[in-house]
């Protein structure tokens, strides 16, 4: 029967078959970030639009195409979170996290809201790992968080992503970029399209990040960041990499990294994976040492990065699945069924991923679906099981069984389960 209901377009249901890959990055993420010191943070899923306004940028494309945005029943904007940096940002000043001086270093795994064309590996709502750095001005602190990339890359088995990295210059050295880049997008105006005409009086760099193909075109051989960048921004583009270096990352110098929104400054990288073909971007970051002011704090500095979580699935493949179901209880008889109950609960208790049947259903079909379910054994339980005090230990993969005194059954099942996954390492 079809269902009545579905997910909405641009959303996905995560299964159980499926949910096992998801648990494994986030728990090699969360593990990585613990070694670096980076503590976890939980925003609200939902924000006063302002926040995005400002911080985001009010004509990036995030904020004029993208936000799912409502107003409450008092009257109130707000916006489903579209980006995890200005929230992140938002608490730190709203808690004063700050106080005291020092770095502070934080992590979260979040869902993210952005009305755009739902393909493969991006979604409407789709999942973001990220880390912020606030408080750091040095370039190290900017080769740290790439290094903490490449090191989760490491921990799920990911292989051939690629560092590119480029710096956009500050405030200071931004006026010359944005004359160049009008003087070469003058006699092109009237070919781009209405945002990036838009951009061309507000900030002309944000034309190099359009994804409009007529604009793509029009931005090629368009003046390099790399070469405006004033000598204290080179300075700091030098220390990055000079840091890398010394850390054995490795990295490619791509002078065409833009990022999208209007916070960044200085550094700026995208990790690419060639499995994605054209949507090839696994992790993006950059430097945003204007946004605390922005948003109406003290000048502090500020790094950090996302990742979607669907695009690193994509990368990685299937891969191994976990631990699965071990022992499934089965009960030949009614009476058997409490000390099947019980016998579950503590296999369950002693590390063992057990189950049993709670509809009353036959032995044959309990075994069904034990079978269905991937079980490595059956325990059966009946009357003469319980009249002798035992449990038979059934072999799934062979049909080998043995009876076992019900004392014993625990300890006899956990140490089967713990040879067998021994063998299958």
């Amino acid at each position: 029967m079809a269902a009545k209901h579905r997910a909405p377009r641009g959303t996905q249901d995560v299964l159980p078959q499926d949910s096992w890959r998801w648990q494994r990055v986030e728990a090699a993420f969360r593990d990585t970030c613990a070694r670096y010191a980076y503590r976890e943070i939980r925003t609200p899923l939902f924000e006063d639009t302002e926040l995005f306004v400002h911080g985001t940028g009010e004509g990036t494309e995030i904020v004029t195409k993208q936000m799912y945005t409502f107003e409450d029943r008092g009257g109130r904007s707000l916006t489903l979170r579209p980006e995890g940096t200005p929230p992140v940002m938002r608490a730190y000043l709203e808690h004063e996290l700050g106080a005291g001086g020092g770095i502070r270093k934080f992590h979260y795994i979040a869902p993210i809201f952005r009305y755009e064309r739902p393909q493969a590996g991006r979604y409407r709502q789709h999942t973001q790992l990220g880390v912020e750095a606030i408080g750091a001005p040095g370039p190290d602190i900017d080769a740290e968080v790439i290094a903490l990339f490449q090191d989760f890359l490491g921990a799920i088995g990911l292989s051939g992503a690629v560092t590119h990295l480029s710096s956009i210059g500050c405030a200071n050295c931004r006026p010359a970029l944005s004359a160049a880049l009008r003087e070469f997008f003058g006699p092109k105006l009237e070919g781009l399209c209405d945002f990036c005409r838009a951009r061309y009086e507000t900030n002309p760099l944000r034309i190099l990040d359009c994804k409009v193909p007529a604009d793509i075109e029009a931005r090629q051989g368009a003046p390099s960041a790399l070469n405006h960048i004033c000598e204290e921004c080179r300075d700091h583009f030098a220390g990055v990499r000079a840091a890398l270096d010394a850390l054995a990352v490795p990295y490619e110098v791509d002078p065409t990294i833009v990022r999208g929104l209007d916070y960044y400054s200085r550094t700026a990288f995208e990790v690419i994976h060639p499995s994605l073909g054209a949507k090839d971007v696994i992790m993006g970051g950059g430097r945003y040492d204007g946004l605390a002011e922005t948003l109406g704090g003290s000048p502090t500095p500020g790094i950090g990065f996302g990742s979607g979580l669907e695009r690193l699935l994509l990368s990685l493949g299937d891969g191994a699945s976990p631990r699965g179901l071990e022992v499934y209880v089965a009960a030949a008889s009614p009476e058997a069924r409490e000390a099947a109950f019980t016998l579950t609960i503590e296999l369950r208790r002693a590390g063992v991923p057990a189950d049993l049947d709670y509809t009353q259903r036959s032995l044959r079909a309990q075994m069904r679906e034990a079978a269905r379910l991937g079980a490595r054994f059956a325990a059966l339980l009946g009357e003469d099981e319980l009249k002798a005090d035992t449990v038979t230990a059934r072999d799934m993969n062979n049909g080998e069984q043995r009876s076992v005194p019900r004392p014993e059954i625990v300890e006899h099942l956990a140490a089967l389960c713990a040879a067998q996954g021994e063998a299958k390492r």
